[in-house]
């Protein structure tokens, strides 16, 4: 039973390794401090946050969110460590709250590795706070005890960590700044809130049976080791379980019909699910069903594209996809814990073995050595074997979504695109590429986000943008997926500079294809002219009425005339006055590719790039930088608020991009059509018949 406690109260912990949940109204830095007898600590080395995750025994996340994992080895720990303080305060310059007063009051619960709850305190009575050390666990006599602390300061994070006798307290903190900023920067942009999430649709919780008590998916527990921030250690390691997806069992995407190329409706049913109607539309009317379908004859349930939470189609799979992608972070997090943990505990034991120097040669030693070794295969054979369970439950269902994705979520390769017709409304989402982590190179997840974007795009066609970031395997395989002669090694800059406009120009078409005629519009800037090549499919296709003007002339012409329309449309809405606006004003959203970005580009050209980054995305003016950062060192710190507020992606596949949950390091994938594929003209063609019908 889990005890609920009130500032100043302590209790007793029955076992040393837990897992500290933190809940807040809004995005949250959590950190942990490692403090003596007195609380006092050694340095800045005793304290684990965002910008260093991982000291002794702790693990704690990467990243500001409103919800915390940290894992707790209290075994683990120095011997001279006998406080550890839970630290939270909230980020500056993100967007997020400027006091916890502000939002709900933060919660702070510590649960066993298996997800059952031994302690709850809720932070009550915050105000002006921007920062607060939420709960200490610390040793008495040899055991452990947590206490409910809830010191808030309202001189925030340098003011708590001088507290805990941090001399240097200002310039860590401002290394925790820094690395919480970068972190959301890199950060795969978070879904909106869903009408039900991953855990309530598959009928999972921390207060959930068992995962091998029901055929739907557990959350992410831990089992014997620290885990990373959100996650939980696999099976591997104890009775406890890794992050299970669906129970399913595969088909193939051939299995499918292919898209009506008569224009069609396109069939969402699993084709072999047995007596079940196409989904419908309308809301769910109770809890969400997990995203499996009836048995199948000869196994177990058969995994069902659209059976997520959502009013639409569109959303239940935009939700389903969001689903895996969360699955498949949680449970690779639980597999590399359990690893780290098996490493760990292989390391302390062979250290005892080793430690009376008498056994040091002997039999006993041997023995000792030998058995600890086994433990450590068992541990790592365990954990990559419920890893493998649910990497082949998720490309199961991996099969069966990624054919039955509309346009705007879909591959150009997919079949959907053959029985293409203009929409007559915009989708609640794109895909911007595929992404994948090492442990399971052949499952891409979609990387959607939400539309209207409001972030820009910032397309790096530097040399950093290269193929890195995973292992041996995950390089050649990446390789092997580039285009001709790229494959045989690492692209050169000119064709790096080539690959990032075509991926500027897919992303374009894309947005083109899936918004209703006459409602989108693309321009470009092109001080150079080197573009043009990239740019034929838009401009043979009407899309692109000329190619752009050369020179500063053509930059300020263009800049200009965004400028002036996000002028008048913010003036309109302020005044709520739409009909007042001129009549040759193009109400359209608008994209501005700007390519070999700053070449071209004076002072007062810079300027208005900056203010069309802030102040566009709200009326509908949207940027795609193309270009490598440094060849902009000349202006120094002036461009750095430019490329922070964009989201950097890459021509080729490039291990940059975090996931929100866990913080893993995710291969990214440009969405490029198959290389010879004329499915892109094509799509283009028809948008261009359908503004001519209009």
């Amino acid at each position: 039973m889990t005890a609920e406690l009130v500032r100043g109260q302590n209790h007793p912990l029955d076992r040393t390794r837990v897992e500290i949940r933190v809940t807040a109204g809004g995005p949250v830095v959590a950190g942990v401090t490692l403090g003596d007898e007195q609380g006092r600590l050694s340095g800045a080395e005793a304290v684990a946050h965002p910008g260093r995750p991982r000291r002794t025994g702790i693990e704690v996340p990467r990243q500001a969110a409103a919800e915390h994992r940290i894992a707790v080895d209290l075994d683990a720990l120095p011997a001279d460590v006998h406080r550890v303080s839970v630290l939270l305060a909230l980020p500056s310059g993100i967007g997020g709250l400027a006091a916890f007063g502000a939002a709900a009051a933060p919660a702070v619960a510590v649960t066993g590795l298996d997800g059952t709850g031994l302690v709850r305190y809720t932070i009550t009575g915050l105000g002006t706070e921007s920062a607060v050390v939420a709960v200490e666990l610390y040793r008495r006599q040899d055991a452990w005890k947590v206490r409910a602390v809830g010191q808030g300061y309202a001189d925030g994070l340098p003011a708590m960590l001088r507290d805990q006798g941090l001399p240097q307290a200002a310039e860590l903190a401002a290394e925790i700044e820094e690395a919480v900023g970068l972190g959301q920067a890199r950060a795969v942009p978070a879904p909106a809130p869903m009408a039900a999430g991953r855990a309530e649709r598959s009928g999972t919780g921390p207060d959930a049976a068992p995962a091998q008590d029901r055929p739907s998916p557990a959350p992410a527990t831990a089992a014997d080791g620290p885990t990373p921030s959100g996650t939980g250690a696999g099976a591997a390691a104890g009775p406890g379980t890794g992050a299970v997806p669906k129970t399913a069992v595969g088909t193939k995407a051939g299995d499918l019909p292919p898209g009506p190329g008569d224009g069609g409706p396109i069939d969402y049913r699993h084709p072999r699910r047995r007596s079940a109607p196409a989904p419908s539309s309308a809301p769910p009317a109770g809890p969400a069903r997990s995203a499996t379908g009836p048995a199948a004859p000869d196994g177990p349930a058969l995994p069902v594209a659209g059976d997520a939470a959502g009013w639409s189609m569109d959303e239940r799979l935009y939700n389903q996809v969001w689903g895996m992608f969360e699955d498949l972070a949680r449970s690779v997090a639980a597999y590399r814990s359990a690893t780290d943990f098996a490493e760990t505990r292989l390391e302390q034991e062979l250290d005892r073995a080793l430690a009376d120097p008498r056994d040091r040669l002997g039999r006993a030693g041997e023995a000792a050595r030998a058995t600890a070794r086994d433990k450590h295969a068992t541990l790592v054979t365990q954990a990559r074997a419920a890893l493998d369970r649910d990497l082949a439950q998720l490309t199961a269902e991996s099969e069966v979504v990624e054919p039955a994705l509309p346009p705007a979520f879909a591959r150009w390769d997919n079949p959907v695109w053959q029985g293409y017709h203009v929409p007559l409304e915009r989708p609640m989402a794109l895909r911007l590429g595929d992404l994948h982590l090492p442990e399971v190179l052949d499952l891409r997840i979609p990387m959607l986000v939400r539309l209207p974007l409001e972030r820009g795009l910032w397309i790096d066609s530097g040399p950093d943008a290269g193929v890195r970031g995973g292992p041996g395997p995950e390089r050649d395989i990446a390789r092997r997926e580039l285009p001709g002669a790229l494959a045989d090694g690492p692209p050169d800059e000119a064709e790096l500079r080539r690959l990032a406009m075509e991926t500027a120009v897919a992303i374009a078409a894309r947005l083109l294809a899936i918004h209703p005629a006459g409602e989108f519009a693309v321009q470009v800037i092109d001080p150079g002219g080197a573009a043009a090549p990239a740019l034929a499919p838009l401009v043979e296709s009407g899309a692109l009425p000329a190619y752009p003007l050369p020179g500063a002339k053509g930059v300020a012409a263009v800049l200009e005339g965004l400028t002036r329309r996000v002028e008048l449309v913010q003036m309109a809405v302020r005044h709520r006055a739409a009909d007042a606006l001129p009549a040759d004003l193009d109400t359209a959203e608008q994209l501005l590719i700007v390519h070999d970005f700053p070449h071209g580009f004076d002072d007062r050209a810079l300027t208005r790039l900056r203010y069309l980054a802030d102040e566009g995305p709200a009326v509908g003016v949207h940027l795609m930088l193309v270009a490598d950062r440094a060849q902009s060192r000349e202006y120094g710190p002036v461009l750095d608020p430019l490329w922070r507020s964009l989201l950097r992606i890459t021509p080729v596949p490039d291990a940059h991009l975090a996931d929100p949950w866990v913080g893993h390091a995710w291969t990214y994938e440009p969405p490029l059509a198959p290389k010879g594929s004329q499915v892109v003209r094509q799509v283009l063609g028809r948008v261009a018949s359908a503004r001519k019908g209009s």
